[in-house]
């Protein structure tokens, strides 16, 4: 299966395959230390169907629509990151500030064989940063894993979606290698920019289980304000990510990295990590708990510091639906204004098609 394509597809025939996934949640937020802040809970609907064609074993075209009902409680809670990281109503139009709307990515790959264990996929179109860069086995699907923006993938990786680009993935035996080049629309400063992204991963095999290593190097073009509104400042950071398998039930996750503050950014390093279980041992093996913790320091003068806790059980029902119960510890250290603090608790129901 091709990066970025149907986790579930239904295969139409030999070469046309549809997939996708449809989620909806309801979050309610309890808050303290915020002045004014509400208590209140709110849902949100994301649609996204997927279609892929393979002409070839080697040449595949991709398209993904994205449609939202909501926002949830992303443009009600008073913290800097999103409790849900899924595109929703507004994230789907006026993407980027493009003027597209819905469509979120169109790309076509072509696959080379190297040699017996060498390929290599290059990829061009409108494409998401996050389908190559920063992979995580535990943390890094909104839909089926955590919610929160920052256990999801590193905020200070500032990786891009849904624009135009290209990606080249290579692999051979336990390396692989990933670069991305995008060029983005719009920034929060109005500015276009372009990113580029390179990957070095390895893949280890112990008596433990699978484990995967990245380092992840990404800047931009010189196209960002600093907290002064002087333009024309690069962004750029380094990120690493690990997953490990610790025996069959258990998995562990690390995720730690920093980035310039050249330009005005909301946090320049991050620290995060969890533990994945397994229900096997409760009779429930597609099951799994998902325990994770992440704090962030803050990049420019608005934001000292954020921290992150988040539990969730998913029941898996069968192969396509699942639902997930779960809850967020939350709390922003804001040097001019009060601190929120407070917990988020949401159910989670995701269907995989």
């Amino acid at each position: 299966m091709a990066l970025g394509g149907p986790v579930c597809a239904y295969d139409i025939n030999d070469q046309l395959s549809i997939g996708g996934v449809l989620a909806g949640t309801t979050q309610c937020q309890r808050l303290s230390g915020k002045a004014g802040a509400d208590n209140d809970c709110d849902g949100a609907l994301p649609f996204q169907p997927e279609l892929s064609f393979r002409p070839t074993g080697s040449d595949e075209f991709f398209v993904k629509a994205g449609f939202a009902k909501g926002n949830g409680l992303n443009d009600e809670s008073p913290f800097v990151l999103a409790p849900w990281a899924a595109y929703l109503h507004d994230d789907v139009k006026n993407i980027n500030g493009s003027s597209r709307d819905y469509l979120l990515t169109a790309w076509y790959q072509h696959t080379f064989d190297l040699r017996q264990d060498a390929t290599l996929a290059a990829t061009v179109g409108i494409i998401d940063g996050t389908d190559y860069l920063d992979e995580n086995a535990y943390a890094n699907d909104e839909y089926t894993q955590f919610m929160n923006e920052a256990l999801v993938n590193g905020p200070n990786a500032f990786l891009p979606s849904y624009d135009l680009g290209a990606a080249l993935v290579w692999n051979t035996g336990p390396w692989s290698l990933r670069g991305v080049v995008m060029r983005v629309h719009e920034n929060d400063d109005g500015n276009g920019y372009a990113f580029y992204g390179a990957e070095l991963g390895y893949t280890l095999h112990t008596a433990l289980g699978e484990g995967n290593y990245r380092v992840l190097l990404d800047r931009t073009s010189k196209d960002f304000s600093n907290s002064k509104d002087e333009s024309s400042h690069k962004r750029a950071s380094i990120l690493f990510s690990f997953d490990q398998q610790l025996g069959s039930v258990i998995g562990g996750y690390l995720r730690f990295g920093w980035q310039d503050n050249e330009a005005s950014v909301n946090y320049d390093g991050i620290w995060s990590g969890g533990i994945d279980i397994r229900g096997s041992p409760w009779g429930r093996d597609a099951d799994n708990i998902g325990l994770g913790y992440a704090c962030l320091d803050g990049g420019n003068p608005d934001i000292n510091r954020s921290q992150v806790a988040e539990g969730y059980y998913r029941f898996v029902i069968n192969r396509y639906l699942a639902v997930s119960a779960d809850i967020q510890y939350m709390k922003d250290d804001l040097p001019h204004q009060e601190d929120p603090e407070g917990f988020i608790y949401g159910l989670r129901m995701t269907a995989e098609f």
